[in-house]
């Protein structure tokens, strides 16, 4: 074969290879929309920090940056006593509801996932459509029923309708992981002369670990931010959510918006999610791609 045959050979190979590979220009574009969807989601936090630190006359500015940035706004919320208490009741109604959802939510979800009944699958479809319907719907029911029973402007008023959208989540979560779970282990255990609660809890649980944590924390994150059922249910500081305590802020005079304080108070509050997420993350990504791809 000739120089310039071979050379004929090779030209469609190597026209193909530069087809293949990305051009420069194309992965500058991706990195500049990557870094405007990143600044585009971040700004609105930056600008809550930008006004948490503005006092006075500088919270009618716009400025890009505080002039005199200083922390009285947080030092004022702190010495609220209605603020905190609302982040104690806060704290107590997610992590008693979270706890209450990932317990029951558990069995449940191993039941769907293990036994064999008639219709489990439209069971399932009708859990997770309580979902989907909007709390705004059941608020004026339930503010009538808990003022009869006695529940209203309590922590097991706020609890309950709290488990009634983040049970059906939970279950839906974890059945998912309990059905990725080999038989297989729960039947070695049983051989062993474990109990079927044994089983369940020591070897089930264990391997489900990163549903567990992602079903907690989108658990968490919802109950903490709840904002209708919290200030519906609640007529005193002592057991008000934070949601609703910052809608309750008010100014130094009567037409004056605390700005300040509210920012303030919004970061305070958004700082314990963010540490959650930052913590639990490599526990959140399994879970959340747990099932995508079958080997």
């Amino acid at each position: 074969m000739s120089v310039a045959a071979a050379q004929e050979a090779v030209r469609p190979a190597a026209r193909t290879v530069r087809a293949r590979r990305p051009h420069f220009s194309t992965s500058w574009l991706l990195w500049i929309a990557v870094v405007l969807i990143m600044i585009f989601c971040l700004f609105p936090f930056y600008w809550l920090i930008n006004t948490s630190l503005k006092t006075g006359g500088d919270l009618s500015t716009g400025s890009i940056y505080p002039p005199h940035p200083n922390l009285d706004n947080y030092s004022s919320i702190f010495r609220n006593s209605d603020f905190t208490h609302a982040l104690r009741s806060s704290a107590i109604i997610s992590f008693t509801t979270t706890a209450i959802a990932l317990v029951i939510g558990s069995f449940a979800a191993y039941a769907l996932a293990r036994l064999r009944f008639p219709m489990k699958f439209l069971l399932l479809g009708v859990i997770l459509s309580i979902t989907t319907f909007p709390p705004i719907a059941i608020a004026a029911p339930v503010f009538k029923l808990w003022t009869d029973l006695g529940l209203y402007n309590t922590y097991l008023g706020l609890i309950l309708p709290d488990l009634t959208f983040t049970l059906p989540l939970t279950i839906y979560i974890l059945t998912s992981f309990f059905r990725d779970i080999p038989r297989e282990l729960e039947e070695a255990a049983l051989v062993d002369g474990a109990t079927y609660f044994q089983s369940f809890s020591k070897v089930v649980l264990p391997l489900a670990a990163s549903g567990l944590v992602t079903a907690g924390l989108l658990a968490f994150i919802f109950v903490w931010n709840e904002f209708l059922f919290a200030i519906t249910l609640t007529s005193s500081a002592s057991v008000r959510p934070v949601p609703a305590a910052i809608a309750f802020f008010t100014g130094s005079s009567q037409f004056e918006i605390p700005l300040g304080t509210i920012s303030a108070a919004s970061v305070v509050v958004t700082v314990p999610l963010i540490m959650l997420v930052l913590i639990f993350q490599k526990r959140i990504v399994a879970g959340l791609t747990a099932g995508a791809v079958k080997g």
